[in-house]
Formats: C-alpha cells, sequence, structure tokens
C-alpha cells in the first residue's frame, strides 16, 4: 500500500515538473486576458494603434543648459567719444528698427569735428570752383584731402554719412553745437539701457544691448560631450515639459578654466517667445544609432500581475501579452521576447484597456 502511493506521488510530481517546463517555454506566448473593443469605441476611448517593426534607434542624452542672447543677431550701442547724454527716446522692452533713435549725447570733440568738416568743406568748395588750372596741383589736392580726412572724423565719432554730408553742405557755422543721436544698428528688442539722462559715458560704455529674440542660443556643458556635429538635431525642454528643436552650431574647442568642461552651442528659432535669456532647460541629444531592434512606444508597455505587457490587437480583441523587455532607448522599448514584426499594439489609451481587463476579471467573461 505505501509502495503505491509513493509511485502515484512520483507521477504527480513528473506531471507538475512538465507542466511548469511548458510554461516557462511558453512564458512570453500566454495571454493574461483580452477586452473587446469595437473600432468606434476605440474612437471614443482614445485608444491609438500601431504595426510593430524592427528599427534603428539613436541613444539620447540630455544635457542641462542655459538660454542665452543669439549673439550674431544682437548688438551693443556705444559711444565713440566722451559725451553727455542729452534725452532718453526708447525704454527697456521696446521694439526698435534699424536706424531708430536710441539717445541724444553733446560732446565737445563732436562741435570740434563738425568745425573742422565745416572749414574744410568751405575751402573745398573754393578750390572746386576755382578748378586745377587757377590753383596749384597741391593746393587742390590738400582741399580735397582734408575735406575727406574732416568727413571720416565726424562720422567715426558717431554721424551718418548723410548728416555729415548736410552738415558739410551747410554755411551756418552755428548750425551745430555738438549734439548728435545713437541709432540702432539693427531691428530688436531693447534688452538694457544702463545709463541716466545728464551722465557722462566714456567711449566703449554700453549704453543700449539691442537683440532679436526670434532666434536664441542654448549653451550646454559637460566634462564629456556626446558625439555629435555641427547640424545635429537636438530637442530644448523648459521646465514646464515644453520642447523646442534647434540645430548644433558649435562645439567649443577650449575647456572651461574653472569647470573644466566643454561647450555645446545649440541655435533655437524661438517661435512665439517662448524661450528667453538666462532661463535653465535641458537639451536631449540623439548620439549613436542601434541596428535594426523589435520595438515599441513606451506608452504601449504596462505592468499587468507584476509583468510587464502589451495590449495586442487581434480583429476586435486586445489581448494582454507579457513581453520581456531589453532597454529604453530615447522614448522607445526594446522588445527581447512576445512580439513578432507586424504585430499591432495599442500605443494610446492602454490604462484604459488596463481598466477594463481588470474589472473583467473581476466579472465573468470579457470586457465589453
Amino acid at each position: 500500500m505505501r509502495s503505491g502511493t509513493t509511485t502515484a506521488g512520483a507521477l504527480v510530481l513528473v506531471a507538475a515538473w512538465n507542466c511548469y517546463a511548458d510554461a516557462e517555454t511558453d512564458d512570453y506566448e500566454d495571454e493574461s486576458g483580452a477586452v473587446a473593443l469595437s473600432h468606434e469605441e476605440r474612437m471614443a476611448a482614445g485608444v491609438e494603434t500601431e504595426r510593430v517593426e524592427r528599427r534603428s534607434l539613436r541613444h539620447r542624452v540630455v544635457l542641462p543648459a542655459e538660454v542665452v542672447v543669439n549673439g550674431y543677431r544682437s548688438a551693443r550701442v556705444t559711444p565713440k567719444i566722451a559725451s553727455v547724454v542729452e534725452a532718453r527716446h526708447v525704454r527697456l522692452g521696446d521694439a526698435v528698427e534699424a536706424g531708430q533713435r536710441l539717445a541724444s549725447l553733446s560732446s565737445v570733440a563732436m562741435a570740434e569735428a563738425a568745425g573742422e568738416l565745416m572749414l574744410a568743406a568751405y575751402e573745398w568748395r573754393l578750390v572746386r570752383d576755382l578748378g586745377s588750372e587757377a590753383v596749384s596741383g597741391r593746393r587742390y589736392a590738400e582741399a580735397r584731402t582734408a575735406q575727406r580726412k574732416a568727413m571720416a572724423k565726424v562720422q567715426a565719432y558717431g554721424l551718418t554719412e548723410s548728416q555729415a554730408r548736410a552738415l558739410a553742405a551747410s554755411d551756418d557755422a552755428s548750425a551745430f553745437s555738438g549734439v548728435f543721436d545713437m541709432l540702432a544698428p539693427r531691428a530688436g528688442t531693447v534688452f538694457s539701457d544702463d545709463f541716466v539722462v545728464g551722465e557722462l559715458v566714456e567711449p566703449g560704455r554700453t549704453l543700449f544691448e539691442i537683440v532679436d529674440e526670434s532666434s536664441v542660443w542654448v549653451e550646454a556643458r559637460a566634462a564629456e560631450l556626446p558625439d555629435v556635429e555641427a547640424g545635429a538635431v537636438a530637442d530644448v525642454v523648459d521646465n514646464e515639459g515644453r520642447r523646442t528643436v534647434g540645430r548644433v552650431v558649435q562645439l567649443h574647442h577650449r575647456l572651461d578654466e574653472s569647470t573644466r568642461t566643454q561647450g555645446l552651442r545649440i541655435e533655437v528659432d524661438n517661435v512665439g517667445d517662448a524661450l528667453h535669456p538666462g532661463q535653465f532647460v535641458e537639451v536631449e541629444l540623439a548620439t549613436g544609432a542601434t541596428g535594426p531592434v523589435l520595438a515599441v512606444p513606451k506608452a504601449a508597455v504596462t505592468l499587468i500581475d507584476g509583468r510587464e505587457s502589451v495590449f495586442r490587437l487581434e480583429d476586435e480583441e486586445f489581448h494582454a501579452v507579457p513581453v520581456a523587455t531589453q532597454a529604453d532607448i530615447g522614448a522607445w522599448v526594446v522588445i527581447e521576447a512576445g512580439l513578432e514584426p507586424g504585430d499591432v499594439v495599442a500605443t494610446a489609451g492602454v490604462f484604459h484597456l488596463k481598466s477594463l481587463l481588470l474589472k473583467s476579471s473581476l466579472g465573468s467573461g470579457h470586457a465589453h
């Protein structure tokens, strides 16, 4: 009797082991449930599908970065001679056009240069009207040269060519008092205007910074930058998760002396004025590509009974299929087992399908 009991027990153990082995072999073929939805029901629930394919994926690297002014689309406006600020014509944040008046300055040096120009221009008109036959060639050349030098001097001090020509053509020595205008060299926004009316400003002092914010730079730094080249696409992500596409325009060759990091510059078309200089953002860069791998969007993978699973569409039913994943690459998950190329899986509305599956498992039959 004991012998028979032992034999029967052994048979049960063998059968159990065979079942366990079969379960391990078919581990990623078993289906833990299904949800039946018509096309109309899928549309109403926001369930979207995508065909599984082999694809080359790029690894993505995330770097901290800062938005800065595009130096190629900005200008600093400085006096070229010592001057006193007489009047301000624009304010911080104003949009200006090229050639627009920014401020009026007065300068003794400009007044003296203007007097020299008027005198030289008058002398040149006399000599020119007399003609080269009535005056010596030396005097003719000297008068013409003096007039040109005086013209160049007032333009170097801050007058435009048209203003200098009008001054040279004037016969009224008191018409110019040394007051002249600073003009915007380009269109843009007044980004800084650090001065007060009545202040004496020296040459080289920045009175205005004019910035075209339609394009900005994003500067990222790292001890070891990813392998990217100029022209590579980069995603700029702000603290609210909004993405803006830019392109790598420069990899700095010199390391920062204090941080020993290398810089990476990305140019971004600032549509809708979404980015502002001084703002901290993140930069996502795609690096080397993988070989063709079977992958699904991250949104397609969910946990069901503690196992990573996807909802595979068969006819009108979504079957919960366990999968073995290998790695996350960007927005994709590499699938090692459980799916085949050509399978159709849910990529949106997965939480809705999971809720219906749970509801079905608590009741009876499939969810509808």
